[in-house]
């Protein structure tokens, strides 16, 4: 039976909340750094609860569009609130557990082999990633490219082609992973920490302290907002 007539789907409350904001911050110029009006005020001003209100910051949130501080007021991350559509961000959400789990088995070996096997070519490698995403982080990215080149060298030493092709066949799933963690407030710097250590670690031919980092620094990659989302928390249709 053909589906054409199925039941229309009602946007959620909060998605036309998150698209007035996209139109206030246009409309009023604000930027990256600026305020928001306090939850009170925006629920008076737009005519819903404030339940709708908060579900609308949490997804913009999760996207890394603004920065909700404890008792402080809402802020602007981005000069836009060009947030990406909810469906996206469920689907994401879904599959994202899976891709770290995969991360984690492929990526930890991957270190230990490469602590086993690098060369000093590798090593040259992992040292200009490092300085790469160092670069990237102290003009006020998030490091995503240094990141992945990092993990790209850490690949590259553990001279396995077999691994290195099931790292390559999940490679937009990882960038996913990337840019997610990434995103979370403080996460940057302290991932370039992490990654120094797993370099410490591959340089002195350390196979186990070099999986132990690796698995440290990749339980830290899974510690996103997305994850602590649920789409359908405190919603009014």
């Amino acid at each position: 039976m053909s589906d054409a007539l199925r039941p229309m789907a009602r946007p959620r409350l909060y998605e036309q909340v998150i698209e007035r904001l996209r139109e206030y911050v246009t409309s009023t110029r604000l930027s990256a750094g600026d305020k928001l009006p306090a939850e009170r005020e925006l629920a008076q001003r737009l005519g819903v609860s404030r339940a709708s209100i908060k579900q609308a910051i949490v997804v913009l949130e999760v996207q890394g569009l603004i920065e909700a501080r404890h008792g402080g007021g809402t802020y602007l991350v981005r000069d836009t609130l060009d947030a990406e559509p909810v469906e996206q961000l469920v689907e994401r959400r879904r599959r994202l557990p899976d891709v770290l789990e995969a991360r984690e088995a492929l990526e930890t070996k991957l270190a230990e082999l490469a602590a086993e096997r690098r060369t000093k070519a590798d090593l040259d490698e992992l040292e200009a990633a490092l300085d790469y995403m160092r670069e990237e982080i102290s003009s006020g990215s998030n490091g995503v490219e240094g990141d992945r080149r990092f993990h790209a060298a850490v690949t590259a030493a553990a001279h396995s082609s077999m691994l290195a092709e099931f790292m390559r066949s999940i490679a937009d799933q990882i960038t996913e992973s990337r840019t997610e963690s990434l995103r979370q407030p403080g996460r940057p710097s302290r991932s370039l920490g992490q990654h120094l250590a797993i370099f410490d670690a591959i340089s002195i031919r350390d196979g186990r302290k070099a999986a132990t980092a690796m698995r440290r620094h990749l339980r830290t990659v899974a510690k996103v907002r997305l994850l602590t989302w649920n789409p359908d928390d405190d919603v009014e249709q």
